[in-house]
């Protein structure tokens, strides 16, 4: 009497658990990687915390030559707090923005940024974007 199993063992398995937890590592290391930012030079800097992404209700512009502008107007800066309240008025959540040229020391822009501080007003600094090489 021949008996024989007729269930065959196949030596095989699957692989599409593993590649699950390598994509899912993969991601995880690429999420993370591009959070963590070195500080590899320690500079002095001066101190602010007014920052903001809202649109704003109107700019301030320094030349090079130190000239600072309300949109259009030429101000002193001995009188750019009193034309900012001018302008702003009684608006809600006021924003303004900086324009600075980029050979301006940057205690002119911290004066302004202190001046918004003062006055409860968020702060924008305008930048251009990078042009990649």
């Amino acid at each position: 009497m021949a008996l024989r199993s007729r269930n065959k063992v196949e030596v095989s398995y699957s692989v599409a658990g593993m590649t699950d937890i390598i994509f899912l590592l993969l991601l995880f290391f690429m999420l993370t990687s591009t959070l963590v930012s070195p500080n590899a030079i320690k500079l002095l800097l001066p101190r602010s915390n007014s920052q903001t992404t809202s649109r704003p209700i109107t700019t301030v512009s320094i030349t090079k030559d130190i000239v600072f502008f309300v949109e259009k107007t030429p101000v002193d800066i001995t009188q750019l707090e009193t034309l900012l309240r001018q302008k702003v008025g009684k608006t809600e959540d006021p924003t303004i923005a900086i324009h600075a040229e980029r050979s301006v020391p940057i205690e002119y822009i911290v004066d302004v940024m202190n001046i918004a501080k003062r006055n409860n007003y968020k702060v924008i600094l305008a930048t251009s974007p990078e042009i990649k090489k």
